[in-house]
């Protein structure tokens, strides 16, 4: 009995993986709106996750567009649609990009399909959960490096798909957010077993 427990423990399902990594990026994002001052202190509370205390947001217009793009983004990842998410961070007044948070998203080799129906990978929970601790905990050490966002600053969440999806009619196509004269630096990756999330920021030196 106790195999058989360890098993079923360590089976990671497409839709098990696809919403490990949709809660993933609303924790990563709302980091990233937090350690990057884009909205005040007093729009985030705190939550334990992944064994930290990690700020999200309570401005009811934020999570409703966050709750809609992530909930689009996990349909996405079961169906094997997505590529990458991008954060982009934009000056408000002068409309220029001065940073971009970039997860590529990949299918990792070998994953067995099981019955015909659905893809699984193996990997213990605890183990994904700590990569993804890795990932949020460099986000925040980022904050050393990345050069003072000093003006108002909007964000907007670019999701790259294969050609062929299906798009949501509230979606709309939008050109490719470039920064002159970037700097990047790579962040940890984490993988569900299922799917790989790679990580890495981009901003205006």
């Amino acid at each position: 009995m106790a195999e058989t427990k360890q098993e079923t423990k360590n089976t990671i399902t497409l839709k098990g993986s696809a919403q490990l990594v949709s809660e993933f990026f609303y924790y990563g994002i709302n980091s990233i709106l937090y350690q990057r001052g884009i909205f005040p202190p007093d729009y985030f509370t705190y939550k334990q996750e992944y064994g930290l205390t990690l700020f999200v947001t309570t401005d009811k217009e934020v999570k409703t567009y966050l709750n809609n793009v992530l909930s689009q983004i996990k349909n996405w990842l079961e169906a094997g649609e997505i590529q990458r998410l991008v954060l982009v961070v934009t000056s408000v007044d002068s409309k220029e990009v001065l940073e971009k948070w970039d997860f590529t998203i990949q299918n990792e080799p070998g994953v067995q399909t099981e019955n015909g129906k659905e893809k699984v990978g193996n990997k213990d929970l605890k183990t994904i959960q700590k990569e993804m601790r890795d990932v949020i905990r460099q986000i925040t050490a980022c904050v050393t490096f990345l050069p003072l966002l000093d003006c108002l600053c909007s964000f907007d969440l670019l999701v790259y798909t294969h050609q062929n999806c299906e798009v949501p009619e509230k979606w709309a196509e939008s050109a490719p957010c470039f920064i002159a004269n970037s700097e990047e630096v790579r962040l940890k990756s984490f993988s569900t077993a299922v799917h790989r999330v790679d990580a890495c920021v981009s901003y205006k030196a």
